[in-house]
């Protein structure tokens, strides 16, 4: 892990509706035990929880990094209690600067998570399905995340019923955590949320996030 000069923050009240936030953040505990969804970074300012699991999907990245279905992945969740939380008056500069800050502090300490797990050297490929109320707001994510070199790949085939009510039950889930935990982010959409699916070559992440090592000379690859 790596060191870094700030002290850890402290807020005095985090949470608007503090006993549903509890109970909510109970709940997200258990379902992260049940993922093996793990924290691997304890930097205040990192807003990612990693799971190692395994892909759904056949793709090519940009970097012709090859992904196979079975082959493991990085897969990104949000952590939560870590995001930077919304004014009162909506979105701002400052506060997309303090998310973008965010994202590069997480992705640096997922380089070098990685670079110190030698059981881990197979995974070549980071992803993460990043929520969007709006089809709009799919194209102005998409467009972030190419910044810290994401790629995103839509989903070809049209979700099963299973799927809807399992992503129903997602939406409802990040919303009342949205309404205990930043309220101001809270938007009327929310439990019609899509599923931005980004994608990231660990050649791309150690490239820009930290130095390149033997793993990724180790991923999959053809011209």
């Amino acid at each position: 892990m790596a060191v870094w000069d700030s002290a850890k923050q402290s807020r005095a009240s985090p949470y608007s509706h503090p006993r549903l936030a509890g109970a909510l953040f109970a709940l997200d505990a258990r379902l992260r035990r049940q993922q093996a969804v793990t924290e691997y970074s304890a930097h205040p300012r990192c807003i990612f929880r990693v799971e190692i699991g395994l892909s759904r999907r056949r793709l090519r990245l940009a970097d012709q990094t090859r992904l196979e279905p079975g082959q493991r992945v990085a897969r990104l969740h949000f952590w939560n209690e870590h995001i930077p939380p919304v004014p009162q008056s909506g979105t701002t500069i400052c506060w997309a600067r303090q998310m973008q800050k965010a994202i590069s502090i997480s992705l640096r300490e997922l380089a070098l998570h990685l670079a110190s797990r030698p059981d881990l050297n197979d995974v070549c490929v980071i992803c993460g399905d990043v929520p969007s109320a709006t089809r709009e707001q799919a194209q102005q994510i998409e467009y972030i995340m190419a910044y810290f070199g994401f790629q995103t790949v839509m989903e070809s085939q049209q979700l099963s019923l299973r799927e809807r009510i399992h992503r129903l039950g997602e939406n409802v889930l990040i919303s009342l955590i949205v309404l205990a935990s930043n309220p101001n982010a809270l938007r009327l959409d929310t439990l019609n949320r899509v599923r931005v699916p980004i994608y990231l070559s660990r050649r791309t992440l150690e490239s820009k996030f930290g130095s390149m090592r033997t793993a990724a000379a180790d991923c999959a690859e053809t011209s």
